[in-house]
């Protein structure tokens, strides 16, 4: 494929005319350039030449012809990038001295999404050439976090995944229609899929490509094809100028409601008899995870909201809800040092007492009288003020376990405040997303195409092979196609991690009030619809905090991966 830099003629587009470009600028270098004419000194150096006094040398002349190359120079293009091509005819490239090379990193940064043009593989297979870029500088953070045969939990939900090898991904492409049916079957059923370490011939292989369809599929509601209904918060310029007949319809508003309400309940329903795993509600201005009992280490029910506000938390603590703020440290102390989770009003009334008992040592020395106490006012004002400057953060996030989870169902189905009433989002329903069917929800797939792009390599140009997924890539998902290209590239990839940034905070360690057995977890949730070993996975307790995964590389069958 021709090779085209932006900024160049059209004439310029061959190789062969590149390729004589190069020689004839070799042959240029070559030439003897004749030193231009001395000038003759101006009378003052003279004077000063003569006298014996020492001068300072002229400065070079710059942009009047009088450079180190002399008039006849020409001067270099500065958007041409001609000579940081590979070079084919010069000689061996450049490299550190010894013969020793500077090995690249082994991942694929979130920033470099923009070194590769990307041309969809649809209907044929094509071949893209990269642009040369600045070549990357190894840094701490390029350093690998951890490694292991496993990766971490990661309870954030990504929006993009673009995974790249040295091995094709041909196997992934023109999914033949029973591929593509049985895939949908063995979803539905919940089929547990077994593949060999190593796929000798992935392309050839009908139960890698059917898994691979079965990875793919997620339940949705409300569906409207036109909206994309994730992510919902700071999707208002997505949605903008979209149709919503519903948005001035209160009639059809209520409706939707109704229907959505159905949904949520029969969504809660499946969590609490451990036929669901999990489930998102997407609002346009906070994320709930609710999680079934066995996973994260909870031997109970959970759900996570972030990012909250104040008002939020004023409502829930109204309706009787008990919470707490798993990343909030109050008195020097951990809210959630105890092992059990206080209710907002608890620790409240507890900060309160705190608050009193720190002016008590004034008494006993006698000096009450001298020093102004804040009044209650200033104190609240205080309190509210941090309360404030909390929100929309990460450390609003708002932990709910137990029976409670309940009365935040039945909070969320009332909630005003659920709803945009204003806006491109206005009237419309919060997303579900969801790991399995449900009652009133859609059956989607995320999308996955394959690309063939060229790289820069020290000696010219190397094959890479990516494979790229978007749309809301759900914890099951991820752990799911990672297991399959373990066997279909042989243990060898990287892939690039792009998180829905609210929901990073998903992955904090919540209190654990007791130990749970893998045993005990993988015999109740048998039946939730997940793969044994993805049901391990997310059994275990979430050690990425506040962030999420970005990179990772499998080598060898061994996990590299940086948060």
């Amino acid at each position: 494929m021709a090779l085209s830099v932006p900024g160049y003629s059209p004439s310029f587009k061959k190789p062969p005319e590149i390729l004589r470009l190069r020689r004839k600028r070799t042959r240029n270098r070559g030439a003897a350039v004749s030193p231009p004419p001395e000038l003759p000194e101006p009378a003052p150096r003279r004077a000063a030449l003569a006298a014996g006094l020492p001068l300072r040398p002229f400065p070079a002349a710059v942009g009047r012809g009088g450079g180190a190359g002399g008039p006849a120079a020409a001067r270099r293009n500065p958007f041409a990038r001609l000579d940081n091509q590979p070079r084919v005819a010069d000689g061996p490239p450049d490299g550190p001295p010894g013969g020793q090379q500077e090995a690249p990193s082994p991942f694929l940064e979130s920033n470099q999404e923009n070194d590769l043009l990307w041309e969809e593989k649809f209907p044929e297979r094509t071949t893209v050439t990269e642009i040369p870029q600045t070549p990357h500088i190894f840094s701490k953070s390029d350093i690998p976090s951890s490694e292991s045969t496993e990766l971490p939990v990661d309870w954030s939900i990504k929006t993009r995944l673009l995974f790249t090898s040295s091995q094709p991904f041909t196997w992934a492409e023109h999914v033949k229609a029973q591929e593509e049916a049985q895939g949908l079957v063995q979803h539905c059923r919940a089929t547990e899929v077994t593949l060999p370490q190593s796929i000798q011939d992935p392309k050839l292989s009908t139960e890698l490509r059917c898994a691979f369809q079965q990875s793919l599929i997620y339940w949705l509601h409300p569906t409207f094809p036109w909206l994309q209904l994730f992510p919902r918060i700071g999707a208002d310029r997505k949605m903008a100028g979209k149709t919503s007949p519903w948005s001035n319809d209160e009639t059809l508003q209520h409706i939707l409601m109704r229907d959505w309400s159905v949904s949520f309940t029969s969504l809660y329903n499946l969590l609490k008899t451990k036929l669901c795993p999990y489930f998102y509600v997407c609002t346009y201005q906070f994320t709930v995870l609710f999680r079934a009992a066995g996973l994260a280490g909870s031997d109970v029910i959970t759900a996570l909201i972030s990012p909250t506000t104040r008002g939020l938390r004023e409502a829930m603590k109204n309706e009787g809800i008990e919470f707490s703020l798993p990343l909030v440290k109050e008195n020097g102390r951990n809210k959630r040092a105890s092992g059990a989770s206080l209710g907002y009003g608890e620790e409240q009334v507890i900060s309160d007492e705190d608050e009193e008992e720190s002016f008590s040592w004034l008494e006993e020395m006698g000096v009450q009288d001298k020093i102004k106490k804040p009044d209650i006012l200033s104190i609240k004002l205080h309190k509210e003020k941090h309360e404030v400057q909390m929100d929309h953060r990460p450390e609003s996030v708002v932990l709910v376990k137990g029976i409670n989870t309940f009365t935040l169902l039945n909070f969320l189905i009332n909630c005003k405040s659920l709803v945009a009433t204003s806006g491109p989002q206005a009237g419309l329903p919060p997303t579900l997303l969801a790991p399995t069917f449900f009652r009133g929800a859609t059956m989607q797939m995320l999308k996955a195409r394959t690309v063939n792009v060229k790289t820069q390599a020290l000696s010219g140009y190397k094959d890479q092979f990516s494979l790229e997924i978007t749309g809301p890539v759900m914890p099951h998902s991820l752990h799911f196609v990672t297991m399959l290209l373990k066997s279909s590239q042989s243990g060898c990839f990287c892939v690039g991690l792009y998180p829905h940034e609210p929901t990073a905070v998903f992955n904090i360690c919540l209190p654990m009030d007791k130990v749970l057995h893998k045993e005990v977890v993988h015999k109740e949730l048998a039946n939730c619809g997940l793969h044994p070993k993805t049901l391990e996975q997310l059994s275990q307790i979430p050690s990425l905090g506040k962030s999420s995964l970005r990179n990772v590389e499998m080598r060898d069958y061994i996990y590299n991966w940086r948060s």
